[in-house]
């Protein structure tokens, strides 16, 4: 499930969040699995919930987050897959559209220290509500992708790519070895039709 939305169910738990932030939150991920989202528009409405936050104060929150709600997500085929690419000397990064405060936790989880990620704007050590541009989502992703890879001197045909979202076509249509992992509806049909490899849990 989008990490939007479990947040914004873990906000309601918490007596934190209001029920129409779940109901936006619904929205957006409609659009998330439509392929279809503004992602400017959702950073905006997500910055708006952290502005004028510490650093340490969201960092905190969202380590419970992960570990409360999020870590029992993980695919555990994906633990196996990894070790695999180790064992093979290769370099492993997470690149994902959220944030460090969430991707940390996860990276220390999976033992993956690279983090190609979302950044969020700080002034006087608070959040403005605004993300640091590029973000890190669809289109977005393929400079962070060929910026860590050109630095390794490795190619993008070269490079594999788990995902499970439709919204990453762009850089799955680059790479030599893209792997789907519990894709969602559209991007299901986009592998069967490519003859990509899906790995289901």
């Amino acid at each position: 499930m989008n990490s939007a939305t479990l947040y914004a169910r873990y906000l309601r738990k918490k007596g934190i969040g209001r029920r129409r932030d779940l109901v936006r939150a619904g929205f957006y991920l409609a659009l998330y699995r439509l392929g279809r989202l503004d992602i400017a528009k959702a950073a905006e409405s997500a910055g708006s919930g952290i502005r004028g936050k510490s650093e340490e104060e969201v960092a905190a929150f969202a380590e419970r987050w992960y570990h409360e709600e999020i870590r029992q997500h993980i695919v555990p085929l994906m633990r196996s897959r990894l070790e695999e690419h180790r064992a093979a000397g290769h370099s492993i990064a997470l690149l994902s559209s959220t944030t460090s405060y969430l991707a940390e936790p996860l990276g220390r989880d999976l033992d993956v220290e690279d983090l190609l990620v979302t950044r969020l704007e700080i002034q006087d050590g608070c959040f403005t509500g605004k993300p640091v541009p590029p973000i890190c989502y669809g289109e977005g992703k393929i400079g962070y992708a060929r910026e860590y890879l050109r630095e390794r001197q490795i190619s993008l045909q070269n490079a594999y790519f788990y995902t499970d979202s439709i919204t990453d076509l762009p850089l799955l249509e680059l790479v030599g070895f893209p792997e789907i992992v519990a894709p969602d509806r559209l991007l299901r049909r986009k592998a069967r039709a490519n003859g990509w490899p899906i790995i289901d849990p």
